[in-house]
């Protein structure tokens, strides 16, 4: 399947100077598959990015610099949450509803690449689902900026403060 792409809002609570754009392209490579590339657009040397790493499950990637994707079923209420660092760090959690019981979801190691580019930087992404049928996709990113001042990009804000769990302004299903 071809891609689909998106771009990335700035919550406007939350400037940023290194970064002008974020652009998302999704497909769907196979059933239960999902292939991610983040694309960012300004001067990666003023990011704060975790150093690589082995890939391993680890907590609280929005601390700093990731990437995520709220993935949930057409139709229903429950979601999974996907945390992408430019380490080869992730973490994966499923939802029974809006933040309503956070448990880790099993599933096998994303395959997670990131690169500096002369634009700025991308971070692709190979995730199994836990589903095969259409999903309606919340995707983000946490850009911290060296000072460590931080900015949160998604597909739409729906209030006063960043959101990410929220799929208001999630376009149609993939």
């Amino acid at each position: 399947m071809s891609g689909a792409r998106f771009p990335l809002v700035r919550h406007l609570a939350t400037p940023c100077e290194a970064v002008s754009a974020i652009e998302v392209e999704a497909s769907r490579p196979a059933p239960g598959r999902l292939a991610l590339t983040y694309r960012v657009t300004g001067d990666a040397a003023r990011l704060v990015v975790p150093p690589p790493t082995a890939p391993a499950r680890t907590d609280e990637l929005w601390r700093t610099t990731c990437f995520e994707a709220f993935v949930r079923p057409d139709g229903g209420e429950a979601y999974c949450e996907f945390n992408l660092a430019p380490s080869g760090a992730w973490a994966a959690y499923r939802f029974g509803g809006y933040r309503a019981g956070m448990a880790p979801l099993e599933t096998v190691a994303p395959a997670v690449a990131f690169v500096v580019t002369d634009t700025g930087c991308e971070l692709a992404a190979a995730l199994e689902l836990p589903a095969a049928g259409p999903v309606r996709l919340g995707l983000s990113a946490v850009i911290e900026e060296r000072g460590g001042r931080k900015s949160y990009w998604a597909l739409a804000h729906a209030g006063e403060r960043p959101d990410f769990h929220s799929f208001a302004g999630v376009p149609l299903p993939i």
